[in-house]
């Protein structure tokens, strides 16, 4: 379990805090609210530890809009959450929503990033803690032989912050998640925790290529949609491959490196070269279209795909009049 640590005497914990907010939107505000939205990311940004803001709009209808703070440290993200600049902005933006916007504090290890994440808040009755413990332990045998998970973290109730206990966990994709969520292992589970839970609130989060598009500095960045990551992630990546092909290929072919090995060296240059390097370039040069601000007008996305496959045809202009392949 996750537990806030620090000097007890100061009351003032040494790990980073996040908070995790669900706001149902109403259809026909969702301008904006994206507007709202900035404005009050704009507004945290001001506040002591502030480190960034992420915000997911909803898979499919009627469902919520995810907006991830994180700040330095719990006492930090509790002064936002409890100031008198958040709850005007909270007051002046009800009527954007359908019910009030609820969230859940994690105080503990900085909140993974990985692939698609889901926050599981949980309301225990009272006395019940120890059983939920190992209600919440066996969930995670089970949970962990699901195709494409990757990980777990469990946080505790934070006295005065956070009442409900919190659960995150990892899936490679959105499909393997689901599969699990709607699992008959994991209603059998659920069935069984009754006995140890008066409620409890499940929020999907999280974008295949999210480590990324996490464009530095801007707090306000939304993440773009995935077909401009995949779009982004192949001008990026075809490139790379190519010239890795020409060069290293054939130099471990001609030093009598094993195709497989070989295959196995270009794929660690390759996602180095784009983690490192080409995509942060990539994030800078096409931010004006993979995070535009504001509601940007239709000409900013056409002209972005427009440039995107340009380059794709220079590229293979380029390589097809220089190489042989």
């Amino acid at each position: 379990m996750a537990r806030v640590k620090g000097d007890a005497s100061r009351g003032v914990p040494d790990e980073s805090a996040t908070a995790v907010l669900s706001q149902r939107v109403r259809a026909d505000r969702v301008d904006d609210y994206r507007h709202w939205q900035d404005r009050t990311t704009e507004a945290a940004r001001g506040f002591d530890g502030f480190e960034g803001t992420e915000v997911y709009p909803p898979h499919g209808a009627g469902g919520d809009w995810v907006v991830v703070f994180r700040f330095t440290r719990l006492d930090q993200l509790t002064a936002w959450l409890e100031s008198p600049e958040r709850s005007a902005l909270l007051e002046e933006g009800r009527p954007l929503f359908e019910t009030p916007p609820t969230h859940e504090v994690v105080a503990g290890e900085s909140a993974t990033q990985d692939v698609v994440t889901a926050v599981v808040s949980h309301r225990v009755l009272p006395g019940r803690e120890r059983d939920f413990a190992r209600w919440q332990s066996k969930i995670e045998r089970v949970q962990e032989r699901f195709p494409g998970y990757m990980g777990a973290e469990s946080f505790e109730p934070v006295p005065g912050v956070q009442q409900n206990w919190v659960t995150v966990f990892r899936f490679d994709t959105r499909d393997h998640l689901d599969a699990w969520l709607d699992s008959e292992a994991r209603k059998r589970l659920l069935e069984e925790g009754r006995r140890y839970v008066a409620s409890f609130d499940v929020r999907k989060v999280g974008s295949s290529f999210g480590g990324w598009f996490r464009f530095g500095g801007d707090a306000r960045a939304v993440l773009p949609p995935k077909w401009k990551q995949a779009m982004s992630v192949l001008l990026a990546l075809y490139p790379t491959v190519m010239v890795l092909t020409l060069t290293v290929g054939g130099v471990l072919k001609d030093a009598g490196v094993p195709g497989y090995a070989a295959l196995f060296i270009s794929n660690i240059l390759s996602v180095s070269i784009l983690t490192w390097l080409l995509m942060p370039l990539v994030n800078r040069v096409l931010g004006f279209w993979l995070v535009p601000a504001g509601t940007a007008p239709r000409r900013v996305h056409i002209a972005g795909t427009a440039a995107v496959v340009a380059c794709y045809a220079l590229l293979l202009v380029v390589f097809g009049l220089t190489t042989h392949l």
